[in-house]
């Protein structure tokens, strides 16, 4: 439950996005592959058990909470077993990084510190990213282009600026999935002090961010690739794209309750993995 797994497609997209376009340029690397897939989870994971615990410790999550379940604040796992977990987590993912390290060189190490360094300033430390309103373009940088490039960068040994620009609609869809968080608690985030974007612009903000991330993502991303491949599989992933997000899209522009802020966080969580899905299918063909 700590892991937060409908979330964890934010983890798993960039690397199946990655991995395909490598494949497409005849340079996939199973082993690479997965090991970008296990450090991306890892990270992840790891962030989520610091946020759980973090949060608790500030008393940003309370009882009153009505997003989903924070294990630490519900009592079903203790401070102190958190806090280990959390340490194990990052721990593990010295593994996946000393093959990087070895196959793709020292800027695999730069990545990694990186991205625990960000896993844990999250939450943690006097100006924590998600409590100054930093989180959105954390999210969007590491579980986009570095996902996306690092994956096949770790593969193929270089980095075509293609790559770049197909790691941003991951990265997008991923602050997707945290905006729908942030709108969802921002007045509990208001009242304990965590200014997120929602916080800091109001409600309509937040809305206009989510709503920007989808078609920037589901649709402006896949017609670049039509536009640059020529390949009409694009055009199918980006009518696709906006089918898939719309829903989600309606029902956070008008919430008839907070359940609708779990459907939506789950189905753009879906999106997510829809949408790599279709996007490395299309490169591939």
């Amino acid at each position: 439950m700590a892991s937060r797994p409908r979330t964890l497609g934010a983890a798993i997209a960039p690397v199946v996005i990655g991995a395909a376009m490598a494949y497409d340029a005849g340079a996939f690397h199973p082993v690479s592959a997965l090991c970008a897939l296990a450090a991306a989870l890892l990270v992840q994971i790891g962030t989520n058990f610091a946020n759980d615990y973090l949060d608790f410790v500030k008393g940003t999550d309370t009882d009153k909470r009505t997003g989903p379940t924070r294990v630490t604040q519900a009592g079903l796992v203790t401070p102190k077993t958190m806090r280990r977990a959390t340490t194990l987590v990052f721990a593990l993912i010295a593994l996946p990084a000393a093959y990087a390290i070895y196959r793709g060189g020292w800027p695999f190490l730069a990545i990694a510190v990186a991205s625990v360094a960000c896993g844990v300033w999250y939450t943690a430390g006097p100006y924590p990213l998600g409590y100054i309103g930093l989180s959105d373009a954390a999210v969007l940088i590491f579980f986009g282009p570095v996902a996306v490039g690092g994956t096949y960068y770790l593969q193929a040994l270089e980095l075509p600026a293609q790559v770049i620009i197909a790691g941003i609609a991951p990265g997008l869809l991923a602050v997707a999935l945290l905006t729908v968080n942030n709108l969802r608690d921002i007045e509990e985030d208001r009242a304990a002090g965590k200014k997120t974007l929602a916080v800091r612009f109001g409600a309509e903000f937040a809305k206009m961010e989510y709503l920007f991330c989808i078609v920037v993502s589901c649709m402006a991303v896949p017609l670049y690739f039509y536009g640059y491949t020529g390949s009409r599989w694009f055009a199918l992933v980006a009518l696709l794209g906006l089918w898939w997000g719309a829903p989600a899209a309606r029902i956070l522009i008008d919430p008839a309750a907070p359940e609708a802020f779990h459907h939506a966080l789950a189905r753009t969580g879906m999106a997510l993995l829809f949408y790599s899905g279709a996007f490395a299918l299309a490169y591939i063909l």
